[in-house]
This record gives C-alpha cells, structure tokens and sequence, in this order.
C-alpha cells in the first residue's frame, strides 16, 4: 500500500515503521535479503532518500545489515534482539544452552495447560516441516524450521512477556543451534520432539517440561519415536 505523508520527518518515520512491520511480522525472515532500494522505492512510493534514510536507521538499531556488493539483509527481529545478539554473541554455549533449556522447559509447562486446537495443529504441522528440512540434508534450513518450531511452543504457552523474550533472544539461540547441529546433519544432531508435541497435546505439564528442558534419544526421521526421556 503506498504510503504518503506531507512532512518528510513524518514520513521516514512511517516508512521506518513499515519496514519494521515486515521484519517484526517475518514476512522478511532474519538473514534473508529485503527488496533493493528501487523495489521499496517503487512499494512504498516514496523518495530514495526517504527509503535510504529508512533503512539505515534500521541499520543502526541492529534489524538490517548492509553489505557493500550484497544488499541489505534481514539482522534481527527488533531493536533489543540485535542488542541482545551483539551482546551474547560470544557467550559460553553451554551457558546459552542451559538458558533455552530453562525457558523452553517453562513454556511447554504453560503451553500444556494453557494450548489451543490451533497451537496444536501449528506445532504437528511444523514437526512435519523439521522432518522434510532434516531429509533434505540442509543445514540452515533445519535449523531455520527448528527454530521455528521452538518459538512456536513458547508462544502456546500464552505468556506475552516470555514470548516477546525468547522471540528478542532468537538470533542468540539460533547461532547456538548451528553450531549444535554443525555445518552437516548427523544422525548424532537430531532430536526427535514428537513426545513433547504429544505431552502438550494430552495436557501433561510435567512431560512436557521434562521433554523440553532434556535431550531425547537421537534417531532418524521415519524410523519411529525414540524410547528417550
């Protein structure tokens, strides 16, 4: 929809606004690139400096990246995630894992008690999705649907401030990811959450906390649930 505002300071901000909307909404995932500067000109139907002034604005606060030669690409979803990922981005990663354990073991408890039909046909249809990125043998692919599908069971927990939290330290515990699950799908890097899905599913708190806070027994997709915790 093109956007018009006769004050130019007004505008920017409108425009900044617009752009934030898309990256905050994930129309434009973290790490993808957004549209040049003559397609948003031509989008927004706006000058090029409003556009460029827009955009490194974003730039400044941590959401976009711009790489000379490349484009602009997509750095985090808000001013306090990419605050949070200069922050923790050499952080023990034991210490990052110890931190998603804890927050995604108090989720599943809530998401247990609290989930709706749609949570839970979101959650089946993103186990599906794991499985399809796992055989396709993409990494960053895996990681991005995993990631996903994590968010997605703090968010049926129906906690805004623990959402909006886990959401500002996604990237953080994105690049702990990669590199749990290393440039290469292993059989050792996968974890089936089949019988976290399920623990929410039936209302078992308890199980799903102990699902999300453990590390299952590794197998491969399609051969079965393992006899893990």
């Amino acid at each position: 929809m093109p956007l018009s505002h006769p004050r130019r300071s007004a505008l920017s901000e409108q425009v900044i606004a617009e752009l934030r909307n898309q990256i905050a909404s994930g129309e434009w995932p973290v790490g993808s690139r957004i549209p040049t500067e003559p397609e948003l000109v031509e989008q927004l139907e706006v000058a090029r400096n409003t556009v460029r002034e827009a955009v490194r604005a974003l730039a400044h606060n941590g959401l976009l990246d711009i790489r000379q030669g490349s484009g602009t690409y997509v750095a985090a979803t808000s001013e306090l995630a990419g605050v949070m990922h200069r922050r923790f981005a050499g952080a023990d990663p034991d210490h990052v894992a110890e931190l998603r354990s804890t927050l995604e073991s108090g989720a599943a408890r809530l998401a247990a008690e609290r989930r709706t039909e749609r949570d839970i046909k979101q959650l089946d249809g993103l186990l599906l999705r794991r499985e399809e990125a796992w055989r396709s043998g993409d990494a960053e692919a895996f990681v991005t649907v995993d990631a996903t599908f994590h968010m997605a069971v703090v968010a049926a927990s129906h906690n805004d401030v623990m959402t909006a939290m886990y959401a500002d330290l996604g990237e953080v515990l994105r690049d702990w990811l990669r590199g749990d699950v290393g440039e290469e799908l292993t059989p050792e890097s996968y974890m089936d959450h089949t019988g976290l899905v399920d623990a929410i599913r039936v209302g078992d708190a308890a199980a799903a906390a102990t699902a999300a806070a453990g590390y299952p027994v590794v197998c491969r997709p399609g051969r079965g649930k393992p006899a893990g915790r």
